[in-house]
């Protein structure tokens, strides 16, 4: 009797409160679904390989969704002005978990970056919560200094002096990718905010200069612009990922080689569960079906920013601004650096790549979009 109550005060609505934006919840959904079934093929032989566990990966993710679905649905039911109340816990909460990285104990390596931490035996990326916290905080802090934010004082200054934080603690990492998509992000929503235009375009000038000092001072960067520049000029060792990632996508032609049939899974493409997934979805089902799944992304932008549109604030306007813009980005940076078009940022494609940090910390903002739906504008 008590859970039922609860249930129904948890499910009540409130007064201006209508149905949420169904279009973009199928369209996630349909996403999920796609990245489950994509993973499970493409991760078997390297889950088996690495953990003598064919389903290691899948398993991983399925956990990791399900978690992520428990609280996608818990923060979807939660009116979004809750997390503007608590916006500068939200910012201490960026800084805290991108110090922790560097705690001895905590702090877990891949490759050359620190960007994971151990929470009981499992590794977690605290920068993917960050996207979230971080944007709850711009968009509150938007709102509250709206009317002054396009002066120098009021406006550009303190923005400069919370992102070059972040950044800071970023670059030590050091984790371009994931910089990159905080930065693109944080831009677009100060720019939605009423920012300056001149102040726009210096802080694009001034995220140039951080990624030529990232690139400038370590030398994997300096490869993979190098690779972008001219993939053939070390196909063994430098530019090897990106040559293997071109091979899947051009042996998959229109319609792919078949599910399960990739050939660059078996130890030719590396990190085929995670950052390099899109080149063996495009060799296993083509050119058609994986140009399908970036329309897929394009229209949850397009959700996202119909819903930003009839938002009846700006910290809800904002906030979905972020979030839509955090996802297209992070899928553009994935698939671009895949298919060589921009450098290789080491990424995951959202939703698709194995991560847990990534799927847990996607669904949530999903949740919070989702909830902005409710409180929209109608027609």
């Amino acid at each position: 009797m008590l859970i039922k109550r609860a249930y129904k005060k948890f499910n009540k609505k409130d007064r201006d409160e209508h149905e949420p934006d169904k279009k973009l919840i199928y369209a996630l959904f349909i996403l999920i679904i796609f990245g489950l079934v994509m993973l499970a093929s493409t991760s078997a032989y390297l889950a088996y390989t690495k953990f003598q566990n064919t389903y290691a990966y899948i398993q991983g993710q399925i956990i990791a969704t399900s978690i992520g679905v428990v609280f996608f649905y818990i923060v979807s039911k939660t009116n979004y002005q809750k997390w503007k109340r608590n916006a500068i816990y939200f910012l201490l909460i960026s800084i805290l978990l991108l110090v922790l990285v560097f705690i001895p104990g905590l702090s877990a390596g891949h490759g050359s970056a620190r960007s994971w931490i151990l929470v009981f035996g499992q590794s977690l990326q605290p920068a993917e919560f960050v996207k979230i916290s971080f944007l709850i905080y711009l968009a509150a802090w938007l709102q509250i200094r709206y009317k002054d934010i396009k002066t120098m004082s009021q406006g550009l200054m303190p923005f400069l002096i919370i992102f070059a934080l972040i950044s800071i603690l970023m670059f030590l990492q050091p984790d371009l990718g994931t910089w990159s998509i905080i930065a693109l992000s944080s831009i677009l929503v100060y720019f939605v905010g009423g920012g300056n235009k001149k102040h726009i375009i210096a802080l694009f000038l001034i995220a140039i200069i951080g990624v030529y000092l990232m690139v400038t001072y370590t030398d994997y960067q300096q490869d993979r612009f190098a690779c972008l520049k001219d993939p053939s000029f070390d196909t063994q060792e430098k530019c090897y990922q990106i040559n293997q990632s071109l091979i899947a996508v051009g042996s998959g032609g229109l319609w792919g080689k078949g599910l399960g049939e990739s050939r660059q899974k078996y130890s030719y493409l590396p990190e085929v569960s995670g950052d390099a997934i899109f080149p063996i979805i495009s060799e296993e089902i083509g050119f058609i079906f994986s140009s399908t799944l970036i329309l897929l992304y394009t229209y949850i932008f397009y959700r996202g920013w119909l819903i930003a549109l009839k938002a009846k604030d700006m910290f809800g306007r904002l906030l979905a601004v972020g979030i839509v813009s955090w996802i297209f980005f992070q899928a553009f940076l994935n698939i671009g650096g895949m298919l060589n078009l921009i450098p290789m940022t080491g990424v995951p494609l959202p939703f698709i790549s194995a991560g847990g940090s990534a799927m847990l910390a996607g669904l949530i903002a999903m949740g919070i979009l989702v909830n902005i739906s409710r409180y929209t504008v109608e027609d």
